[in-house]
């Protein structure tokens, strides 16, 4: 079965890379609902990520620089995200969600990758060999460069670092 098709029911630690994601978050307590499949998700995203859970996941970066986060990421300027923050009532717009959601997806699976979050955000600022010596971060920016950069971590997963 492919990386693909297999999503996120693959688990490489007692809790799941979806847990992970949830978490990344804040959980369902600031998520304001209880995911527990792929699509919970897409229908929160749908409807759009509240503000208050996009505050909680860039509190949790703490090696990526914001600027980083901001642009690459989750395709929005600091000030879109310091409005957001401020309307911790509103939802971010169903494209942000999913930025935001592919963002949290990588790092949660480089995590898993790499053992930890800390080593997940150090890998996703260096220059990749197998991605023509680009940073991830820099290719979150479009949905053909999150694939590349999912599609590496499976690599690097299964031992093929090229």
């Amino acid at each position: 079965m492919s990386n693909h098709a297999m999503g996120f029911a693959e688990t490489h630690s007692p809790s799941s890379e979806f847990d992970q994601l949830m978490e990344l978050f804040g959980g369902s307590k600031v998520l304001k609902r209880r995911l527990s499949s792929p699509i919970d998700a897409h229908d929160m995203i749908l409807k759009g990520i509240p503000s208050a859970a996009l505050e909680v996941f860039v509190t949790h970066l703490t090696i990526i620089d914001p600027s980083d986060a901001f642009e690459k990421g989750l395709g929005m300027s600091e000030r879109t995200f310091q409005r957001h923050k401020a309307d911790r009532t509103g939802t971010l717009s169903p494209e942000q969600s999913s930025r935001a959601w592919s963002f949290a997806r990588v790092l949660a699976r480089a995590a898993a990758v790499f053992g930890s979050q800390e080593q997940a955000e150090k890998w996703m600022i260096q220059p990749a060999i197998g991605l023509d010596r680009r940073r991830p971060i820099d290719l979150l920016a479009t949905a053909a460069g999150r694939e590349l950069v999912q599609e590496f971590l499976g690599r690097i997963h299964y031992g093929v670092y090229t």
